[in-house]
């Protein structure tokens, strides 16, 4: 088991911070400060280096860091698979997931509800983000395991492929492009276009897409960019421009009749969700355990 030294250390080295780490753990920082000196004292070595308020891991830290965080990993495993011996279902366990926003809003809540039905007992914890900063909470241990668009390009990263998921562009009952569907694609450069943010999967999606026609994305009559689904699906709801959206996220708003869907000629844009996890972690019970059961219940 972990000591609690080396608990505050992990978080400590992770944030390379005292004050974030007291805020993780719910202790003092003087409390984080006597640990970490106590710690420096047992292994006989500084495991930072201070520079006024800043702090870098020195080579023993880091050392310390890596063994330290295999031992979490599974120490956390071994407790679930014990607990599972005696009843799966009722095991007990912990799982921190991060998904981009897509699959957080609109496809997870669904899965995660019939998962705690199926083991009550796991902790669950999900972080909505663009898919880059998924990426880097992965990375980073800020989560266990991630669901993101697009980007295979991390080679400390293992992709497992989950869903497909299709962009549509879309517009307002009262914009003029809803009656002018279909549209040729060189529109797209005249009409008012509202888009996602830089890091989006969405906008990854479409920038390859309208590559495919020689299309730059700083070719298009951008209005707006704005930040997640839901900010870029009320904008359109109340303007006359054209988005592009998951067709999960706009479902509703297709059947009431309060977005269209413009079909652009020749235009088909469609993504792969892959589940994420770091190289090297595919032994981890809980984590497969959850991968099968969201492929199942998709």
């Amino acid at each position: 088991m972990l000591s609690v030294r080396h608990q505050i250390f992990i978080q400590v080295a992770l944030h390379l911070s005292f004050s974030k780490a007291s805020e993780i753990l719910f202790i003092s920082q003087p409390a984080v400060s006597k640990h970490i000196k106590n710690l420096e004292y047992e292994y006989k070595m500084a495991l930072f280096e201070r520079k006024g308020t800043q702090i870098s891991l020195t080579s023993a830290g880091e050392l310390l860091l890596k063994n330290l965080l295999k031992a979490k990993e599974l120490q956390e495993n071994l407790a679930f698979e014990m607990s599972a011996l005696q009843n799966e279902a009722e095991a007990d366990g912990k799982l921190r997931l991060g998904a981009s926003t897509t699959v957080a809003l609109y496809v997870l809540p669904k899965i995660l509800s019939a998962f705690h039905r199926a083991y009550p007992n796991i902790e669950i914890s999900l972080m909505n983000r663009n898919s880059n900063n998924i990426l880097k909470a992965l990375i980073n241990r800020d989560i266990d395991l991630g669901i993101i668009e697009g980007n295979k390009s991390y080679s400390e990263v293992e992709y497992l492929p989950f869903l497909v998921d299709e962009i549509i562009p879309v517009c307002s009952s009262f914009s003029p492009w809803k009656d002018q569907s279909p549209l040729p694609i060189e529109k797209l450069k005249e009409i008012p276009i509202v888009l996602r943010e830089y890091g989006s999967g969405t906008l990854a999606t479409l920038t390859q897409s309208l590559l495919n026609h020689s299309i730059r994305i700083t070719d298009l009559n951008v209005k707006v960019r704005l930040g997640g689904t839901e900010a870029l699906k009320n904008f359109l709801l109340q303007d006359t421009g054209l988005g592009f959206l998951p067709k999960r996220s706009v479902k509703r708003e297709l059947e009431a009749k309060e977005l269209y869907k413009v079909e652009i000629e020749g235009l088909k844009m469609e993504r792969d969700f892959s589940f994420i996890q770091r190289q090297g972690e595919d032994n981890n019970k809980l984590r497969t355990i959850f991968r099968r059961f969201a492929e199942q219940n998709v």
